[in-house]
């Protein structure tokens, strides 16, 4: 296969995961909105039946299985297309970031059965994969010879790891403020009684936080020691540029 002809398969391959993520999004909003039931003759005895809205929230999560088992290759075919490994611009590092950020949801799907998070988490990820076509899309080209370096794989891949998994982390913590939001005023809407207590999201936000934190350490400090060398002459030694963190 060609290089050209990979590049192509990659952005099909990235296209097609987004008409999954999106149909993922839709579900999960139907499987939200379909989980608050109101009887007609009383709306101050309004209870929730989810019996309704299992079936759409596994299918739900089928189509973000989906979108991340077409994401994989759109990522490996878009490295495969340049010779390198797929994070050498700010395109690249979204959709692996992306991708990332899909695995950690559905790591967590599976250990903690976190269903409820699907509709953040979907958006997100069609938020970062549509910016990143339309705004951040660049033709798959070799890297600089200035940034060839065996850092690179070090530090990006460390710093997109980590990256998704507090991408995840703030998805839970965002919906820890927004119900410590609403019991302060009074009792929870009849639409987030499905969601865990503010005990439980902030025992798995901490938990996912103290368990990358020192990966992203790691990755601060490996993208130091990259841009030294990096940005280094090597026949002078003298300094071109300025490692930053």
């Amino acid at each position: 296969m060609s290089d050209n002809s990979a590049a192509i398969l990659s952005n099909n391959l990235i296209y097609s995961a987004m008409i999954f993520y999106t149909l993922a999004f839709f579900a999960h909003a139907v499987e939200v909105a379909w989980s608050v039931k109101t009887p007609a003759n009383s709306v101050k005895k309004t209870k929730l039946d989810f019996s309704q809205t299992d079936r759409i929230g596994r299918l739900a999560s089928a189509f973000m299985i989906l979108g991340f088992l077409l994401l994989l290759p759109g990522v490996i075919f878009r490295g495969a297309s340049a010779n390198r490994v797929p994070w050498g611009n700010m395109y690249e590092f979204s959709i692996t970031g992306a991708l990332a950020f899909s695995a950690a949801y559905l790591f967590a799907l599976k250990k903690y059965k976190l269903r409820w998070l699907g509709l953040p988490v979907s958006l997100s990820v069609l938020l970062t994969l549509g910016t990143a076509v339309t705004l951040l899309y660049r033709p798959s080209a070799p890297l600089m010879p200035a940034l060839k370096s065996p850092w690179l794989v070090i530090h990006v891949s460390a710093a997109i790891i980590s990256g998704g998994v507090f991408l995840l982390a703030n998805c839970i913590a965002a919906t820890y403020l927004i119900l410590d939001r609403y019991e302060q005023k009074g009792l929870r809407p009849i639409w987030t009684e499905k969601l865990p207590s503010l005990e439980t999201l902030d025992n798995l936000s901490y938990r996912l936080v103290a368990l990358v934190f020192p990966l992203w350490t790691f990755s601060v400090i490996a993208g130091a020691i990259w841009a030294e060398a990096a940005w280094v002459d090597i026949v002078t030694g003298k300094q071109i540029g300025r490692a930053h963190v």
